[in-house]
């Protein structure tokens, strides 16, 4: 039975912009804004963790609200916010992204960035999540997905250290040791994580597994169709280079129909 999609990030939390600064850094927040300011606002971003594009998007002065099921991913974001002015803070709200707490169309955008949808590990899950997207947005409105493609290209290991740094000015040393496995029937990635933290003579030990689906484009594109949406463009980088199965990122974007009208996209195959 496929492990749920959420599980694992409470205990990533404290290491999340950690890793992430050493991996991805900032290199899609500008896109994000941008996609903010296009769409006008309100915005909405399914899975914002720490704050990583939320805030950012929130400092373009767009209206954006930012959701989460971890508390402890969503700790570090409210202390991210903290840094802007009031009038200017993201909205940040606790639930789960296949049953969004809030009134139809009642977004005039929706960001997915950097494989969230990826984390519904479940086909009902993805399904319910579109939906759910469908349902909030505005017609005419915007779905921005951001997928990350090389996930089911990584090679299977046991315990390699990927990653060493301080955690913090005032923090002690960590190293990322990381397995992963391939469940490809599935469509499965599974990364069992290991965080060895040094303080001292004081080590501590966190372990705890992230797992991830990914499906081809085309299929990820049908069942955005299959939601109520047309799919208006397909890139392979945040500056809007066409996409093809070498693209560091797959991108999609894809217009909320009015209810009850379906519109087939020419989506590309290779």
């Amino acid at each position: 039975m496929a492990a749920e999609g959420w599980r694992g990030w409470d205990e990533y939390a404290r290491f999340y912009d950690w890793e992430n600064a050493r991996t991805m850094g900032r290199q899609d927040v500008r896109f994000w804004q941008e996609f903010a300011r296009r769409e006008g606002g309100p915005v909405l971003e399914l899975g914002c963790g720490t704050g990583r594009v939320v805030v950012p998007v929130a400092r373009t002065g767009v209206a954006v609200v930012g959701i989460d099921r971890s508390e402890p991913m969503l700790a570090y974001a409210r202390r991210r916010a903290r840094r802007l002015a009031v009038a200017s803070r993201p909205r940040l709200v606790r639930g789960d992204i296949r049953a969004l707490p809030f009134d139809d169309r009642s977004f005039s955008g929706v960001m997915a960035p950097y494989g969230i949808l990826q984390s519904l590990t479940k086909e009902r899950d993805l399904a319910a999540t579109l939906a759910e997207a469908a349902r909030v947005l505005q017609p005419g409105g915007t779905f921005g997905i951001d997928l990350v493609p090389d996930l089911p290209a990584w090679d299977e290991y046991r315990n390699r250290t990927r990653l060493r740094g301080r955690l913090g000015a005032s923090s002690g040393h960590v190293t990322l040791v990381e397995s992963v496995r391939q469940d490809r029937r599935r469509k499965l990635t599974i990364f069992d994580q290991e965080y060895v933290e040094q303080r001292g003579r004081r080590t501590e030990r966190h372990r705890f597994s992230l797992t991830f689906r990914t499906l081809a484009l085309p299929e990820m594109a049908a069942r955005v169709e299959k939601a109520g949406f047309r799919v208006t463009a397909v890139m392979g980088d945040y500056c809007g280079r066409a996409w093809d199965l070498r693209a560091d990122v797959w991108l999609l974007l894809a217009t909320r129909l009015p209810p009850g009208r379906r519109i087939r996209a020419d989506v590309p195959r290779r």
